[in-house]
């Protein structure tokens, strides 16, 4: 895996930023830590705009994480949005007041929240501020919602005279129940972040000032797992939004038994039965001070 940050390898755009590997933030305000292995960092960069996701911005966005995606060495991807006001504030509405329903139709803008939601590695949408509109939908196409304090999801698409384009009434449905989606589809009402956690649209709430820290935390743990596994459980868990229950079981099934001759799984057991941590194919020694798995 890369030792230092590589722009070339993964190189951004004036609207969304890619740093791989991903600096761990430092202890002092602007000051960058260490590189977090396998790790990479998606920024959503119209500022001024509070990260307003125009065509060209999604575009940008899907074309990345696809590429990304396709890289072996990245295992995880963090996705946050420029500054501390805002993730996104859902569609550029200058720019979506001009449509009209065939160039819509004919326009792929609609198909990049799908595009984001399609890969195989593990997403965390990194929070602050405004997720709203697709905004919101952003956040939800990824696997996990970390959310500072200070954030407000919602879908006020309504207010606007229509309704969510980007995935919205689905996922918000399937993350918190019809009967809350429902209210909150249909009325436009922002949630803040607690109250968005009860119901489980988000994985975990922490202080505004620490979102990103957390998030690339949560996300440094990946890398350290068969990368194998990682992708079929994600597939799994990904299953439900898809699938009825007798069809995601025997979709997890597959999965599993597919996972049963491979170098991981070998791996994976002999450690346990030996009583050590496991030597995954591809990375690193694992650190032997530390305790191995329990039988």
């Amino acid at each position: 895996m890369n030792e230092a940050l590589d722009s070339t390898r993964h190189p951004g755009t004036d609207l969304v930023q890619v740093a791989f590997p991903a600096l761990r933030p430092g202890p002092g305000s602007g000051e960058a830590g260490a590189p977090l292995q396998g790790v990479a960092l998606v920024t959503l960069s119209r500022p001024r705009a509070l990260n307003a996701l125009s065509f060209a911005l999604l575009a940008d966005l899907g074309r990345i994480v696809e590429a990304l995606d396709a890289d072996p060495d990245v295992r995880a991807i963090v996705i946050t949005g420029a500054g501390t006001r805002a993730f996104a504030v859902g569609a550029d509405i200058r720019e979506l007041a001009e449509q009209t329903p065939e160039s819509l139709a004919a326009s792929e803008g609609l198909r990049d929240w799908d595009r984001v939601a399609a890969v195989a590695t593990p997403t965390i949408a990194a929070v602050r501020g405004y997720a709203l509109g697709g905004g919101c939908e952003l956040a939800m196409a990824c696997d996990m919602i970390v959310a500072g304090s200070d954030a407000v999801f919602g879908q006020p698409e309504i207010k606007l005279g229509i309704i969510p384009g980007g995935g919205g009434t689905q996922w918000l449905a399937r993350a918190i129940g019809t009967a809350r989606a429902m209210e909150l589809v249909l009325t436009g009402r922002p949630v803040r972040a607690d109250e968005a956690a009860g119901p489980g649209l988000v994985s975990k709430v922490v202080p505004a000032e620490e979102t990103l820290s957390a998030a690339l935390d949560l996300a440094a743990e990946i890398p350290a797992l068969p990368a194998g596994a990682v992708r079929a459980a994600k597939a799994g868990v990904r299953a439900v939004a898809e699938l009825p229950l007798a069809e995601g079981i025997l979709r997890e099934r597959s999965l599993l038994m597919e996972r049963f001759g491979t170098p991981d799984q070998a791996e994976g057991m002999r450690a346990f039965l030996e009583k050590r941590p496991p030597r995954w194919p591809g990375q690193p020694a694992p650190d032997v001070s530390n305790a191995g798995p329990k039988a």
